[in-house]
């Protein structure tokens, strides 16, 4: 378990009682008591206190406990908030007790997708606003410089190309964080439709833990997409969004 309780926020916890409750909760995962430590992980994550380690820690016991859907969820919001390698490695226990052994799933990944999972968001949107401001100061210095301006305008060039690539780098990450949709199926078992409608039939079933995407909405129903590029239409309570 990862020791320290990171992002501590202010909430209904002064930080001393949160640190109470994320201690209390490992210790009660040590003992095997999984449902004491879950109500502690819980606690700190309604008062707002939902670091990666709250978020791992919540995902391990559930895992611990054989609850795959919960533990799927919560392990892929840590890993969104950290890339600790301790997360892998559970989130990869949890895949090999998953029902569903999805073929074929690293080539359904968009490009997209895995270009913006390998970009850091706060350097590179610090890196952009350093370029442009070092760019317009460059072209400040291109316009008032006297005599051959080859060199300071090259620079300049250069400083505003690596604006744009790096201006969309961030609109990339953006884009996919707001229009890439996933979630984790938590239900046992989830009837997965032709069609969004109780008359429709039954084309395969998944199971709790599976990750997928949400393609599209209609009513209480929602068009999911498998990593292999499987389709269909499960409900959507179904499921919980990471």
């Amino acid at each position: 378990m990862i020791a320290a309780l990171l992002a501590l926020t202010l909430g209904q916890y002064t930080p001393q009682e949160a640190q109470a409750l994320f201690v209390e909760g490992n210790d009660a995962y040590y003992k095997g008591d999984y449902p004491t430590a879950r109500g502690r992980y819980e606690k700190l994550l309604e008062a707002g206190l939902g670091g990666p380690d709250v978020l791992f820690n919540l995902g391990t016991t559930h895992l611990a406990a054989g609850e795959l859907g919960p533990a799927v969820l919560y392990l892929e919001r840590a890993r969104r908030a950290s890339g600790d390698d301790d997360i892998e490695a559970n989130l990869a226990v949890a895949r090999q007790r998953q029902v569903d052994q999805v073929i074929g799933e690293d080539n359904a990944v968009p490009f997209t997708q895995r270009v913006a999972e390998i970009i850091n968001e706060p350097v590179v949107s610090v890196a952009f606003l350093v370029s442009v401001w070092l760019a317009f100061a460059s072209f400040w210095f291109w316009r008032t410089r006297e005599g051959s301006r080859v060199i300071s305008g090259l620079v300049t060039l250069a400083l505003f190309a690596g604006c744009g690539t790096l201006g969309g780098a961030v609109g990339l990450h953006a884009w996919v964080r707001t229009h890439v949709v996933d979630a984790v199926m938590q239900a046992p078992t989830t009837k997965v439709l032709e069609f969004p409608g109780e008359a429709a039939k039954t084309t395969f079933e998944v199971h709790a833990g599976l990750k997928v995407r949400i393609m599209e909405r209609s009513g209480k129903y929602v068009r999911l997409r498998l990593p292999n590029a499987l389709e269909g239409w499960a409900p959507q309570d179904s499921l919980v969004e990471i």
